[in-house]
């Protein structure tokens, strides 16, 4: 067993007997190669890599550097590195020191560890790194052709097995085959970028064949290209797009930004699309849409759109690209002019339906508000959505974030800008709609709120304020902008005012929700220590992380109790379940428990009465538990444990669980005994007691866990130890890091705490 392993799970593969084979679902090399030889491009390659590689691959800070047309190396194409390093390190002298360069220029990776990492790496000036992760540096080279490097940041908390750089090889030479095919065959554009990946227009190889050959083959098609920013709302129209659609494209060259969708969909097809694009956006990936688009002279044509939605790292659509084509060019026929009219009423009702599912996976008012940002907005071809909640009596904007605009400044000022109409709309709980023609939006929103012209030019070009009333209660309301004029039809009306209904609802629901969850945790704030105590020769440091499934609340519990001649009390304990039944019957038992250990029990006795606590209880859950007394004085150790994991001793750059003989979990069996076993606990050593929410990982076997959260704690030993940095300052950061480690996971099916104490005699 390598005790260095990295911390978090590496990612079980074909043939080796150490993971038992190749792990189920798609985050394993073979499957990541697979996906990066149909990679169009040096961001999809990146996207496919954090998606799709291998779990321990992080993805925040990993790029990749092409040569340029100079032999520099140019920042094309990274993910999660700051503004600094983009300015700084955009491009990089292939004939420097740094990683990027001794990589290409020895052709062989260049790893940096976690103590690498750590020292004010790659920014003296940024202050110290975090120091855990390592960064592996590996060059892109085809036979004797150069094309740059790739840039990666691993989860890894110890020594980066052999293992997995051989596996890191193997991608980044996939990568290289899979550029220099692209170089040679078609445009190294950065349209395929996946989500959350940042591209650099310049620095990008080149192939005077590539250019005209892709750009030739979308023109015998029909087809335009298009691609739409959702975080930011730009969009982006080649000339043949616009051309598709019979419009003339602007003059100044391109890309341009996109037509009005309200004004170029034909209206009976609009909601159709609407709906589509709302299902799109939730679900991510391709799709495929037919609809008809009105041309200047009043003719209608036939589109088809095949697009993309790209999602972050977090689920969220952040992108969408794709390709307009004339239906005609297919070998339909181009249909006689038709006449305009309204959207059928089953249309409008499947945009309703769609838009209900969206909101019906929303559970606290943060998923309400990103669900409306990310797929409400961008569906109903809206420039920004702000959301106010009423908070007592006065509407203050709940919007995490405002797409489309600049932040939380806009957010502000879209907020004071529809305050008075909102305030209005409230009052006659009826929707109010911009008018073009009487002054623009500015006019319609000013007779609401008294504002002046100034006001007024700042005001969108168009706009909705939907009053947010469920049960009889007004909940909020809801400000919809948009870049161009429009006129709600009557129907458009009657929609958006059910919309209005549907969004209260979620609404109120979510609120209900968060107000549940947020008693829920100060029960159990109130239930767990406020501070532990200072006691002579000891330091100590405790961490406690809730569930992200069901209520995010549990039954995990740590203490540590001050007891006569010279003792302390060590307690950590898990109670089954993620409810507030769990909550309250840990607090039951963490005051059961003092109370046995204060009178003077031994560990074993404390755990046999607390045991018959438990069962006496009107509950069904048990608890698992683990309780220590400490001798200041000597550093004896008695403990005991019930069906609960071992603490772990840190000394001397190792890392080993103490042997203390188990019992079963508290309340399963009221007359069990509990072994009680003795240790010692030397000056200068570090005690981990922890829940095993801390290690366990649904994609591999506990005891592989603990192993690899051994081999990191035995690298912060001999790295950033209490010997190096002082004792009270060392446990801190030890705590962050094991939190850390497991809020990368995607998802924690389980509550954490976890206590640290370091013996220092004085």
């Amino acid at each position: 067993m390598d005790l260095t392993s990295p911390w978090p799970p590496t990612p079980a593969r074909s043939g080796d007997p150490a993971t038992g084979g190749e792990r189920s679902g798609s985050r394993s090399t073979v499957s990541c190669l697979r996906i990066l030889l149909r990679a169009t491009s040096a961001a999809e390659m990146l996207g496919t890599i954090i998606a799709d590689g291998p779990g321990w691959i992080t993805g925040e800070g990993s790029a990749i550097y092409l040569l340029d047309g100079t032999g520099m190396l140019r920042l094309t194409v990274s993910n999660g590195l700051p503004e600094w390093a983009h300015e700084r390190y955009g491009t990089i002298d292939p004939a420097g020191d740094l990683p990027a360069a001794v990589a290409l220029r020895r052709r062989e990776p260049v790893l940096l560890g976690p103590e690498r990492t750590s020292s004010n790496y790659p920014d003296p000036v940024a202050g110290p790194g975090t120091g855990l992760v390592a960064i592996v540096t590996l060059p892109l080279v085809v036979d004797d052709l150069e094309l740059g490097v790739l840039a990666l940041s691993l989860a890894h908390r110890g020594t980066v097995p052999r293992r997995d750089l051989d596996a890191l090889a193997v991608i980044a030479q996939t990568c290289a085959q899979r550029l220099a095919h692209l170089i040679d065959h078609t445009p190294a554009g950065e349209n395929g970028a996946r989500g959350g990946v940042r591209t650099h227009a310049t620095g990008q190889p080149e192939s005077s064949a590539a250019q005209p050959l892709l750009a030739g083959a979308v023109r015998a098609a029909g087809a335009g290209a298009f691609e739409r920013d959702l975080v930011t709302g730009e969009t982006a129209w080649e000339a043949n797009a616009y051309r598709v659609v019979g419009r003339v494209p602007p003059a100044d060259g391109g890309p341009f930004p996109a037509p009005d969708l309200n004004s170029l969909v034909h209206p009976e097809d609009l909601a159709d699309v609407q709906a589509a694009l709302v299902d799109a956006l939730a679900g991510g990936g391709p799709y495929r849409l037919g609809y008809r688009v009105i041309r200047p002279d009043d003719t209608v044509g036939r589109i088809e759109e095949h697009g993309e939605v790209l999602l972050d790292g977090h689920g969220r659509p952040v992108r969408i690209t794709g390709l307009l084509v004339e239906r005609h060019r297919a070998g339909s026929s181009l249909p006689e002019p038709e006449p305009a009219g309204a959207p059928p009423a089953d249309a409008r009702s499947a945009l309703l339906l769609a838009l209900t599912r969206a909101l019906s996976r929303a559970v606290t008012v943060r998923d309400v508000t990103e669900a409306m940002t990310d797929i409400a907005r961008p569906a109903l071809g809206a420039t920004t959505l702000v959301l106010d909640l009423v908070d007592e009596g006065r509407l203050l904007p709940v919007s995490p974030s405002v797409y489309g605009g600049s932040g939380r400044g806009e957010l502000n000022r879209l907020h004071e800008l529809s305050s008075g109409a909102a305030e209005h709309a409230q009052a006659r709980a009826t929707p109010l709609f911009s008018e073009p023609g009487t002054a623009g939006a500015g006019a319609g929103a000013g007779s609401a709120t008294g504002a002046g012209s100034a006001a007024d030019r700042e005001r969108p070009a168009s706009w909705a304020v939907l009053p947010l009333v469920a049960s009889g209660r007004q909940v909020g309301s809801c400000l919809i902008t948009f870049a161009a004029e429009r006129v709600f039809s009557r129907e458009d009306r009657t929609l958006y005012s059910a919309f209005a209904g549907i969004l209260a609802q979620s609404l109120e629901r979510a609120r209900l929700y968060d107000t549940h969850h947020h008693r829920a945790t100060e029960l159990q704030r109130a239930m767990l220590p406020r501070s532990l105590p200072q006691l002579p020769g000891l330091t100590s440091a405790a961490r406690y992380l809730p569930s992200t499934e069901g209520m995010q609340i549990g039954g995990d519990w740590y203490d540590l109790i001050k007891l006569s001649a010279g003792k302390v009390g060590v307690v950590i304990g898990d109670v089954q379940g993620h409810n507030a039944e769990a909550t309250a019957v840990m607090g039951q038992l963490r005051s059961g428990l003092r109370a046995y250990a204060t009178d003077g029990h031994d560990p074993a006795a404390t755990l046999a009465r607390t045991s018959r606590l438990l069962a006496e209880l009107d509950t069904e859950l048990f608890a698992t538990c683990l309780y220590l007394t400490l001798d200041l004085a000597d550093g004896t150790v008695h403990g005991a444990r019930a069906g609960h994991p071992a603490p772990v001793r840190i000394s001397d750059g190792k890392a080993a669980e103490l042997d203390l003989p188990g019992g079963p979990p508290l309340g399963v069996d009221p007359c069990a005994a509990y072994p009680l076993a003795v240790e010692r606990l030397g000056l200068g050593e570090t005690l981990l007691t922890y829940t095993d929410g801390l290690v366990e990982d649904r994609a591999e076997d506990y005891d592989e866990s603990v192993q690899r959260m051994l081999g990191g704690l035995e690298l912060w030993s001999r790295q950033t130890g209490p010997s190096r940095v002082g004792p009270a300052t060392a446990l801190e950061r030890l705590a962050d890091l094991l939190t850390l480690n497991v809020t990368e996971r995607n998802s924690r099916p389980d509550d954490v705490a976890l206590l640290l104490l370091h013996r220092t005699g004085s």
